[in-house]
């Protein structure tokens, strides 16, 4: 069964008023995994500081199947901590916010079975594989990266008229990193004319991509979570929590 992340302020008389929008945190949940101990403060913040009044409960990828199992959620985090448990399930909750409009943010992991699931599924590569999951694949579509990028911050140029400007407020933005894998550019071109678009990318690498036309669909190689103060949400963290929270006011 999904576990909460934490408590909601119930001391605050504004919450009796306010129906919370429910946020899946997707992945194996860990004390050894920087980002997952920040989401709890993270999701504090976005209601003293926002009213983005949010509650997020983890879900396994082992639990993840299909569709009905991100029944009643209003948001869909795809968060770091790869490989996850099971790379079927990760992709099936790609897949489940993709095809069903529901706002997705994919960081890290999450970014790279973002693109396996689009792969897949939207652009016919059946075989599509993660080099972690599935060394000596033919059709190797996340491979290591040739320079680590783990405990690494870059400067991610963000392209105009995306969604990801539209979040960040500015046109680049530094950021933190805890990867070893990425898309293999090979596949990129592929990705692009089956309408992913590549919105952030670091060094000319693909950084940031998103689904125009979709309600909110963002992933990112870099970690939000990482940003500095955990009292002051990251800009694309404060975007999606702002689109999680409008469709829980339309269901």
């Amino acid at each position: 069964m999904p576990t909460t992340v934490a408590p909601r302020p119930q001391a605050d008389p504004d919450l009796s008023r306010t129906r919370p929008a429910r946020i899946a945190l997707v992945g194996e949940r860990s004390a050894g995994v920087p980002a997952h101990t920040r989401y709890a403060p993270m999701l504090e913040a976005l209601w003293r500081r926002e009213r983005l009044l949010v509650d997020a409960y983890w879900v396994s990828t082992a639990q993840l199947d299909g569709p009905r199992d991100l029944a009643g959620f209003d948001g869909v985090w795809l968060v770091p901590g790869s490989p996850y448990r099971s790379e079927a399930g990760a992709v099936s909750a790609v897949r489940t916010a993709r095809e069903r409009d529901i706002p997705l943010l994919a960081t890290c992991g999450g970014f790279q079975h973002v693109l396996l699931e689009f792969a897949r599924h939207v652009c016919a590569l059946d075989g599509a594989a993660h080099a972690e999951n599935s060394p000596g694949s033919p059709l190797p579509l996340i491979v290591p990266l040739s320079r680590d990028l783990a405990g690494h911050e870059g400067t991610v140029h963000i392209e105009p008229g995306s969604l990801a400007e539209e979040a960040l407020g500015a046109r680049t933005t530094v950021e933190r990193y805890q990867c070893t894998h990425a898309l293999d550019p090979r596949y990129a071109g592929t990705l692009r004319d089956h309408g992913l678009r590549f919105t952030g990318h670091d060094d000319g690498h693909p950084r940031i991509a998103e689904l125009p036309g979709h309600r909110f669909f963002l992933s990112t190689l870099f970690q939000p979570e990482l940003a500095d103060d955990t009292s002051r949400p990251h800009p694309l963290v404060r975007a999606f929590a702002s689109a999680a929270v409008g469709r829980s006011t339309e269901t």
